[in-house]
């Protein structure tokens, strides 16, 4: 089930949110190695303290096993301020209809059911939260950082990213810039991959937070 928390709803979801940062240390410091700012087994950093959205994932054991953030691109973008080698030439569009997404995380066991093309059936789940969002703001597109494994998942998913300039060295990692398009057409793509019937299932409470 996917769970949507937006700033006004902080306070009462905060051991989703503490869950949630407990699964990004895992994820990217645990696991990946990233460089991270980390404290007590959990991550955050600056965008965290910028109001975003987060869209959560919970799997049947009611554990959260999926996360992503996500924050418009009006505001303050690490993409344009604070890596701009990842643009290249080109300026980051400042639109309402763009946000922008990072953190994308998932933890499951390894006994998680699998969908199309081998990828994990929470892993369409996920996208597909993140499309139904983007509809449901009127959203044309997603600007993201990711690392190349990542951009592979998203090929392989069928959700392209659309580069905006060339891989960079970021850390112990190539990070690179791109757009995901949000568009019903993505939607039902995703679907027919996940194989899921039905919408995603928000919370009632979160939905008229939108």
């Amino acid at each position: 089930m996917m769970q949507l928390i937006t700033p006004e709803f902080y306070g009462e979801f905060a051991g989703e949110l503490k869950e949630m940062h407990g699964l990004r240390y895992r994820v990217f410091k645990e696991k990946l190695d990233w460089e991270v700012d980390t404290k007590d087994q959990m991550e955050a950093d600056a965008l965290d303290g910028q109001m975003p959205v987060y869209l959560l994932l919970r799997g049947f054991d009611w554990r959260i096993r999926g996360c992503v953030r996500l924050l418009p691109s009006t505001g303050p973008t690490r993409v344009r301020d604070t890596f701009p080698v990842l643009l290249g030439a080109h300026i980051l569009p400042s639109t309402p209809d763009i946000w922008k997404s990072r953190r994308f995380a998932l933890d499951f066991p390894a006994s998680a059911p699998t969908a199309a093309r081998g990828l994990a059936q929470v892993t369409y789940e996920l996208f597909a939260g993140m499309i139904e969002f983007g509809l449901a703001k009127d959203l044309t597109q997603v600007v993201t950082i990711t690392d190349m494994r990542m951009e592979r998942i998203l090929r392989c998913a069928t959700w392209p990213l659309s580069r905006i300039a060339l891989p960079q060295p970021s850390g112990k990692t190539r990070a690179v810039a791109g757009f995901l398009e949000i568009s019903d057409t993505t939607l039902r793509r995703i679907r027919r991959r996940e194989r899921v019937s039905g919408p995603v299932l928000w919370q009632p409470v979160l939905e008229r937070s939108v």
